[in-house]
């Protein structure tokens, strides 16, 4: 029988009554198969009684192929201490800036807010209309491509935005920021592309309306989330954050404006848009689906022990029905998220609006999480693994928005200390600092040094699937905590770059419908465990290991983050077909940069931006030949 100790903690307290204390814990008690079979803590109090106490307690088992590889320590480098203390740069500049810009980003919201629907319509269409002037202004032998004018440190997403340090032309579209119309009759908000999340919900909630799909963080913005990518907790229901839109306003390379439905003649670009970051044309408005809400979110939090498989059956189970009734309302939640805080413990949440009365009837828990004392909602949702099932109703606008204080819980990495309840209390109003002010306050080592010792990725993998990927976020990157979110992947008359498995629907999986795969967000976002132990570890290999996994198991890779994908392997994991399609059709080529240039991690040169589209435009198949449905 082998013995060793994975954790040792030696602690001496002396005080008035002369009190001594030892303690010291074998995590693991290894038996000859290498399997552990129990831990072991043993206490050795020593004071005025001179007891011994001895606890064995059992562990869950642990599958060998989840043995994480032993790693050299890594040479600690000046840029370690830049980036541990750079809360001192954080507290004293960021967040004060931070709340600035909130508050007066709030002032201008509110006076949007108050200018009457015809008002806000004539500035939109005059402001279209600049739009459409300033691509006309454009000599393609001269400018370079087209691109928006928002500074590359503003926008969320963790790319470096490189390709805007190439010679490019610049349309300005900061002035879209309005919510043109909430039309409470066809269920539509009609709003322009650098609405927020934050400013939306704002003005819909106390109608008692939403957005189908409302993402966690205030600053995400519509066109962000429709050019890439968009998930919530309610995604298995209604799917992306793309998939809610019912029309499009776009101004094409030749500066035509026209809307795209799924219907009308250019239903072609419709589908073509999501994910294709903006190299189509320029969104410069989107009609998207509202649904009813209530007052209140009835939210239930479920503990689950066990190894990532049976979480990931777990997780399955709080939201698919296993009898295959996909779109029965009484067997499916409103909202779903699950977050996996270790290897072996997890809590789903799951969540159904409730009306006022409902949530303030005698016994019922209120928790109001938006206040800025409040502990993080993460951290709260753990509680469950102590005290078991509980149930609590949330104001609706504050649970679409519970992450955004702690930033999931990537606010623990930049202010180590802001989750205790002294900085809570007296400086959590300012939280959080805005991403683009952490962007913009980094130089280029502390930016690398985030690509190498710090995973922020989203892989969207099949349902089924989630267990396997799990097992191999374990083994290859052990970043904990993990988010799970589901979402539908609906099987569209047209192959977009996103789509799903071929003949999904014959196999009648767990979420499956005969019109769309579930599939699952499995969000990784923190430091890996290699980081955190001081040891080497190479961040851009374990992403391309990641975008390989995900392209041999029919996933993909939301382009807001890094990627290490070079081009062949990108149209591996998306399919071009249709995009280049409508590149070819509508003008795009040859004015916007395609959208594997624009994700492509490093800089982008002007001679190797322009051999790309000349390449497009030279090839054979730039006659344009309408794609195969599938």
């Amino acid at each position: 029988m082998e013995m060793f100790c994975s954790r040792s903690l030696l602690h001496a307290c002396f005080g008035y009554s002369r009190f001594v204390t030892f303690f010291f814990f074998l995590d693991q008690f290894w038996s000859p198969s290498k399997s552990p079979c129990c831990t072991i803590e043993i206490w050795v109090c020593c004071n005025r009684h001179k007891r011994i106490i001895f606890s064995i307690r059992p562990s869950l088992p642990k599958m060998s192929d989840l043995e994480t590889p032993l790693r050299p320590k890594r040479k600690t480098a000046v840029v370690d201490f830049l980036v541990q203390f750079r809360w001192i740069v954080v507290i004293f500049v960021v967040l004060p800036i931070s709340f600035t810009i909130y508050f007066l980003t709030y002032l201008g919201d509110v006076r949007s807010e108050m200018k009457s629907y015809k008002r806000r319509q004539k500035e939109h269409d005059e402001n279209v209309q600049k739009v459409v002037k300033r691509l006309k202004e454009r000599n393609p032998s001269k400018d370079g491509l087209v691109c928006t004018a928002r500074k590359p440190w503003i926008a969320v997403g963790m790319r470096n935005v490189d390709y805007k340090r190439a010679r490019h032309f610049e349309v300005d579209l900061s002035a879209f920021r309005n919510v043109l119309e909430i039309d409470r009759e066809r269920m539509i908000a009609k709003v322009e592309p650098l609405v927020n999340m934050g400013q939306i919900t704002r003005v819909t909630v106390p109608l008692n309306l939403a957005l189908a799909v409302v993402a966690e963080f205030d600053d995400l913005t519509v066109g962000g989330l429709i050019n890439g990518y968009g998930i919530e907790g309610s995604s298995h229901i209604y799917g992306l954050f793309s998939d809610t839109v019912v029309a499009y306003e776009i101004v094409l390379a030749d500066g035509r404006v026209v809307r795209a439905t799924k219907d009308n003649e250019y239903s072609d670009l419709f589908y073509a848009i999501p994910w294709s970051q903006g190299t189509l044309g320029l969104l410069v408005s989107a009609e998207i689906k509202l649904i009813p809400i209530k007052e209140y979110m009835r939210l239930t939090y479920k503990p689950v022990v066990g190894n990532l498989q049976d979480i990931a059956q777990a997780y399955s189970d709080s939201f698919a029905s296993r009898d295959g009734d996909q779109d029965n309302p009484e067997k499916v939640p409103d909202f779903v998220e699950t977050m996996i805080y270790t290897p072996t413990e997890a809590v789903c949440m799951t969540g159904r609006y409730a009306s006022k009365e409902e949530a303030k009837k005698k016994g019922n828990v209120i928790n109001e999480v938006g206040w800025w004392f409040k502990p993080w909602f993460y951290q709260h949702a753990q509680k469950a693994l102590k005290k078991g099932e509980f149930v609590e109703y949330i104001p609706t606008r504050e649970y679409y928005h519970r992450h955004t204080r702690s930033i999931y819980w990537e606010g623990k990495l930049i202010l180590p200390f802001a989750d205790q309840w002294w900085f809570r209390f007296f400086l959590g109003w300012m939280m959080p600092p805005k991403i683009s002010l952490l962007k913009a306050t980094q130089g280029e080592a502390i930016r690398n040094y985030y690509h190498d010792m710090h995973v922020i990725q989203d892989m969207l993998v099949p349902l089924y699937k989630v267990g396997n990927a799990l097992e191999w976020v374990h083994h290859e990157m052990e970043v904990y905590p993990i988010w799970l979110c589901p979402h539908r992947m609906y099987k569209s008359p047209i192959k977009t770059m996103i789509y799903t498995e071929p003949g999904f629907e014959h196999h009648h999986r767990q979420g499956d419908t005969h019109y769309s795969q579930m599939y699952t967000d499995v969000g990784v976002y923190y430091a890996p465990g290699p980081v955190l132990r001081g040891e080497v570890f190479d961040g851009s290999e374990a992403v391309r290991r990641m975008e390989s996994w995900l392209i041999e198991n029919h996933g993909f890779q939301p382009q807001y983050a890094v990627s290490e994908l070079d081009e062949k392997n990108f149209w591996r994991m998306f399919d071009a077909g249709h995009y280049e399609y409508c590149r070819r059709k509508y003008g795009a080529v040859g004015t916007f940069m395609s959208v594997y240039y624009k994700s492509k991690k490093g800089r982008k040169t002007e001679k190797e931006v322009q051999e790309a589209e000349q390449a497009i435009l030279e090839t054979p198949s730039a006659e344009v030949d309408e794609p195969v449905d599938y």
